[in-house]
């Protein structure tokens, strides 16, 4: 058959099969006027709760929090009474591959790592997907922000921070390569016995060449002058004048230890520590040299076969108490079940922790990690009216009901394919007797 024949004739089928994937609500409006909304249980999201509350936006921008709803300057706003439902700061995640990731094992679909160890220069911004089916299942749950993450190799690249609605990744940028990622190696590493066909720990024999190839790295990069041009020097720069923040990912206490000394050592000026599932063990380090963390372990077995079941639930509070600036990720967890963050801070919440701080670790101090909490992370005037209603507790997964969210103040569409197959099948069977 000839080739041009055979093209017409796919687009045809292809034309009359239905479609197998479900298009994502269009991105929002901007706000065409003040807003005011009523009668809410705000959390503000740094420990206050305001009953019967009102928070009014105008522009994408906060513009009032607090208790009078009779004030003046609300007669030309549209008020929209909640009537006691519970009303929240975007969630920020960080340390996530939405957008860059959609079927696990569909390559195509997914351009989350690069070739080579060192890829510095590596931006995600570019790379984001705003038509991620996966999208919308994070904003249902007050996942508004979240931190777009290369990962590979021992230096993945630039992560950027997303507003979670936008017709291309330049509408959605909230900060731009504000992070640059490093995955120290480890001394061990697992792999299978031939033999046996068990796993085993052994040595990293790559170690030492990995660790001399960062050490080459970060001491070019201090001393680059822009001659001869190298892409990589050029992007570790602004690493030394602040302008970019250092997210180390380690989670053995060794590994934490040599990270973060090594950053130290060549003057990085902010450091975060990304997993940290032995931070508490080198609690006194992180301290000294002011390093946050992001503690990602909360729905994770215990690191040692000693440890009590419940171990990794407590360790944000445990961090929290020393002192430690903590927010709690979900990045290692699968992509698809990142979407339970708050869920995360909720089994925290219930192991020792306030409640307002929990709900804190996901707004204030993840918004303080990445950089942006002058835009969102608290409900303040003057921050952007990135919020969402809740009919219940956010933190827990059998009460929480999203109703209405906003970004920048612009009302985001909610409805995603999980919600259209459940209306679907609801219809068709939900007046059918059970089987006895």
């Amino acid at each position: 058959m000839n080739t041009g024949i055979k093209a017409v004739v796919c687009a045809v089928v292809c034309l009359a099969l239905p479609l197998s994937q479900a298009i994502v609500p269009k991105p929002a409006e901007e706000q065409s006027e003040p807003i005011a909304i009523t009668g809410a249980v705000i959390h503000t999201g740094d420990g206050r709760v305001i009953n019967d509350g009102v928070l009014a936006f105008a522009e994408g921008v906060i513009t009032y929090v607090g208790t009078d709803a009779n004030r003046p300057d609300f007669f030309n706003h549209q008020v929209i009474d909640v009537q006691g439902a519970h009303l929240y700061p975007g969630f920020v995640l960080p340390n996530s591959t939405l957008g860059l990731s959609e079927i696990a094992n569909q390559r195509a679909t997914n351009d989350v790592v690069e070739e080579g160890d060192i890829n510095a220069s590596v931006r995600s911004a570019i790379a984001y997907n705003t038509d991620s089916e996966l999208i919308p299942t994070f904003r249902f749950n007050g996942i508004l922000t979240a931190q777009i993450a290369p990962q590979g190799g021992l230096i993945s690249g630039r992560s950027s921070v997303m507003n979670l609605d936008g017709w291309n990744w330049e509408d959605t940028l909230l900060a731009e390569d504000n992070g640059m990622h490093m995955h120290w190696p480890s001394r061990t590493r697992r792999e299978r016995n031939e033999i046996s066909g068990q796993f085993e720990t052994v040595q990293n024999e790559d170690y030492l060449h990995q660790t001399q190839l960062l050490h080459a790295l970060f001491q070019n990069a201090r001393t680059y002058t822009g001659e001869p041009f190298n892409l990589n020097l050029q992007a570790m720069a602004a690493l030394f004048t602040g302008d970019a923040k250092l997210f180390v990912h380690a989670n053995d206490a060794r590994t934490i230890v040599s990270s973060i000394q090594f950053a130290s050592s060549y003057g990085v000026e902010e450091i975060v520590l990304v997993g940290g599932r032995d931070a508490m063990k080198v609690k006194d380090l992180l301290l000294s040299e002011s390093v946050a963390v992001v503690y990602e372990s909360v729905h994770s077995l215990p690191g040692r076969d000693w440890y009590d079941v419940d171990e990794p639930f407590k360790v944000p509070l445990q961090l929290h108490s020393a002192g430690i600036l903590v927010g709690i990720g979900g990045g290692e967890t699968a992509l698809d079940s990142q979407r339970n963050l708050p869920f995360f801070a909720g089994t925290a919440a219930g192991y020792g922790m306030d409640r307002e701080t929990a709900l804190s670790m996901i707004t204030k101090h993840n918004a303080e990690i990445l950089g942006i909490d002058a835009q969102v992370g608290t409900l303040e005037v003057g921050k952007n009216a990135t919020f969402f209603v809740s009919t219940g507790d956010a933190l827990d997964m059998r009460s929480s009901q999203v109703q209405e969210a906003f970004i920048q103040g612009r009302l985001i569409d909610l409805v995603g394919t999980q919600q259209q197959l459940y209306e679907r099948y609801f219809e068709r069977y939900s007046n059918q007797p059970l089987e006895q």
